[in-house]
């Protein structure tokens, strides 16, 4: 019997009870719920408040709407799949997996959390006793990797341009692919990560269950924030991280719902992907690209995946998760997502994707660039201009509203361990959640009114290097023992 109240079943089943109990409470005390008449199916706003305020506000409270597909993608998420799984176990020998690049991609402005990364990665490999492997740095500047048959630093030459005048990242990942740079064949592996990106045990069984499975071209993962608590000197700075590392908590959720429901149920990014714990044979890479211009490298994720989807290669969703840190100060925090809505508007923009494949990703992101309106309508005008849209619109509207939150509270619930909190440690769970939420939501907001102003081409880089890093001699970063022997 205890067995099987601890199982995977059981745990689903007392999530999704959890989650839509949420729903239900959210929408009755929000008022999105109704079992009785209320004063607000009373109320007709049109002699009540006018034609014009009344019009001004539904237009207003219509805009949140732009968000339900996405939201109905979190909430399929949520019930189909378990978000609690068992401990990831390999299908066959790492032996047997063809051979995999770990392409890490700096622009080498922090050489000593590259340096760390690496070490952590290579070590993690050989735990899993992955043989057939190359970990690659891509770098703009040199950061003096002690580099092996296992190890190699990239330098993209300053004088390097593409066909297209790609820029930042897409420049550097398409130098990789050029035929005098690339040592890969098409029948290989990529695992794209960003420099900070930390690969873990589960998340490398996981890929190469992915990779020997072989039945799509590209698949992603999980990825968690809170893994290794960040210390800092200024208090001042470890509050603003905390504070972003928990309203990351969002991310969590969002690769948990919409990202693993587009991926297991369709087989497309229907609304993006993230830029790493990114897996792509080369071939079908080779096939997209990264070559997309100026316009395809602020957001060079998105819009690799939105032509991968209109070419008809498929995607998966990765067991396993992969560990990163949160920006460290609210001003990163901002410039993040700043940069991440003007990335994805350019992709929106673009005529080299067809509006049948961007067409979702483009209410995504006129829900995200509306935010300001929809949060004054929900939040401020709703108090003085109470009025029913209708059941369905009104529950519509309610299930926004409280999946949005409930995304917060099991983000967190997710990437931290609970279970080893103290009552005291528990209480303080509510309010750092409310804090970090509103945070985001003020610098989400910040960011679409800031976001028409300043060099669109920037790319602007978190800075994500610890106080407490030391230089790291080159041998640590060298592959130890029987790894060198197989090469």
């Amino acid at each position: 019997m205890p067995e099987v109240l601890l199982g995977p079943a059981f745990r689903h089943a007392l999530f999704v009870f959890i989650f839509l109990f949420w729903i239900l409470l959210f929408g009755y005390f929000a008022g999105s719920i109704r079992f009785q008449e209320t004063f607000v199916d009373t109320v007709n706003p049109w002699t009540e408040y006018g034609v014009l305020a009344t019009c001004f506000n539904v237009v207003l409270r219509l805009m949140a709407f732009l968000a339900v597909p996405q939201t109905l993608f979190n909430f399929m998420g949520f019930i189909k799949y378990p978000s609690f799984p068992e401990k990831i176990v390999l299908k066959s020998s790492p032996l047997l997996a063809p051979f995999v690049c770990v392409r890490v991609v700096t622009r080498g402005l922090y050489p000593n959390l590259v340096k760390e990364t690496v070490r952590r990665n290579l070590e993690t490999l050989s735990n899993v006793g992955v043989e057939n492997y190359v970990v690659q740095v891509v770098t703009d500047i040199k950061i003096n990797l002690n580099e092996t048959k296992r190890l190699q630093e990239i330098l993209v030459p300053s004088s390097y341009t593409t066909k297209s005048g790609a820029l930042n990242k897409s420049r550097a990942l398409q130098y990789c692919l050029e035929d005098d740079v690339n040592i890969l064949g098409d029948d290989d592996w990529i695992i794209h990560l960003d420099e900070e990106t930390l690969l873990t045990e589960s998340s490398v069984k996981g890929i190469l269950n992915f990779i020997n499975e072989g039945k799509h071209d590209f698949g992603q993962g999980l990825i968690t924030y809170a893994s290794t608590p960040v210390h800092f000197r200024s208090w001042w700075k470890s509050f603003q991280n905390r504070i972003c590392t928990v309203a990351d908590s969002f991310r969590v959720a969002d690769d948990l719902g919409k990202i693993r429901f587009q991926f297991k149920t369709f087989h497309a990014p229907i609304f993006g992907w993230k830029g790493s714990y990114v897996v792509t044979k080369l071939g079908a890479e080779r096939k997209i690209t990264f070559d997309n211009g100026p316009e395809g490298s602020k957001a060079e994720d998105a819009f690799f995946a939105m032509l991968a989807m209109d070419a008809g290669l498929t995607f998966d969703f990765i067991e396993g998760e992969m560990h990163e840190k949160s920006p460290f100060t609210f001003s990163d925090f901002f410039k993040q997502r700043k940069r991440w809505m003007q990335g994805i508007y350019m992709v929106v923009a673009s005529p080299l994707i067809t509006w049948a494949t961007k067409g979702l990703l483009a209410m995504s992101l006129v829900s995200w660039l509306t935010l300001p309106l929809s949060t004054l309508a929900n939040l401020v005008l709703v108090n003085y201009y109470p009025f029913s849209m209708g059941v369905v619109l009104d529950f519509l509207l309610g299930l926004v509203g409280a999946i949005g939150f409930f995304m917060y509270g099991f983000g967190y619930v997710r990437q931290h361990p609970i279970q080893r909190y103290s009552w005291i440690r528990l209480l303080l769970v509510v309010p750092e959640i409310v804090i970090s939420s509103g945070v985001s939501i003020i610098a989400e907001n910040c960011a679409v009114c800031t976001m028409w102003v300043g060099d669109w081409y920037d790319f602007y880089i978190v800075d994500k290097e610890l106080e407490e890093f030391e230089e790291i001699e080159e041998s640590q970063v060298k592959p130890q023992g029987r790894l060198i022997e197989t090469v």
